[in-house]
């Protein structure tokens, strides 16, 4: 009898023990409504909100990436690169989303038969893609700079104007002679009686 008491007076303080560190592990364990971090590539910390009790969860962990990439355009086949830089916008983000799956040869069928053709020629984009818009009254324009005209049709002025429209702002070309040249020197296809531009990611 006695060894048996002495056992059970060894035992309970470890069972007291034991217990006790469960519950303050399932206390360290919670994360509802709490703020975890995660260590990014470059080492700095990132610190990302868990939602309670799983609420919004799809929003919250949601990624916004607002950043655009410039995309490359070559006037003609075997034209020079020069970067189209886009500018922060849905219209702009859906351009570059369209052209990142399939590199775009857009035709050019009217380069000198129509009003301001000295100034700006457009392309149109194939029906399949949808490109929202959000239309701006424009009335004068900078050499360089991209739009994007209803339906399914992208601007260029490729020298200074003052055209009225209403267009949706996409982005820019650094304006430079060399540009300049390549856009007017574009050579019409042989045998198809066009010229083409070319826009890729550049990857």
């Amino acid at each position: 009898m006695i060894m048996k008491r002495t056992m059970k007076k060894r035992i309970s303080p470890i069972l007291a023990l034991a217990f006790t560190l469960t519950i303050f592990s399932a206390g360290c364990g919670r994360t509802d409504g709490a703020e975890s971090a995660a260590l990014s590539a470059d080492g700095s910390q990132n610190t990302v909100q868990t939602p309670e009790n799983g609420e919004n969860a799809g929003a919250e962990n949601t990624v916004q990436d607002s950043a655009v990439a410039d995309l490359v355009v070559r006037f003609g086949d075997a034209g020079e690169a020069f970067t189209l830089h886009l500018y922060e916008n849905e219209t702009a983000a859906a351009i570059a989303r369209h052209v990142g799956t399939a590199d775009w040869r857009l035709p050019i069928y009217h380069y000198d038969d129509y009003e301001d053709w000295e100034v700006m020629q457009y392309y149109d984009i194939p029906s399949r893609y949808e490109v929202p818009s959000s239309p701006e009254s424009i009335t004068s324009e900078q050499a360089g700079t991209v739009y994007y005209s209803e339906p399914n049709r992208i601007i260029l002025f490729y020298q200074d104007a003052e055209v009225s429209g209403e267009y949706t702002p996409v982005g820019y070309f650094d304006y430079t002679e060399e540009f300049v040249t390549a856009v007017e020197e574009n050579p019409v296809l042989e045998g198809w009686g066009n010229k083409i531009v070319q826009i890729s990611d550049g990857e």
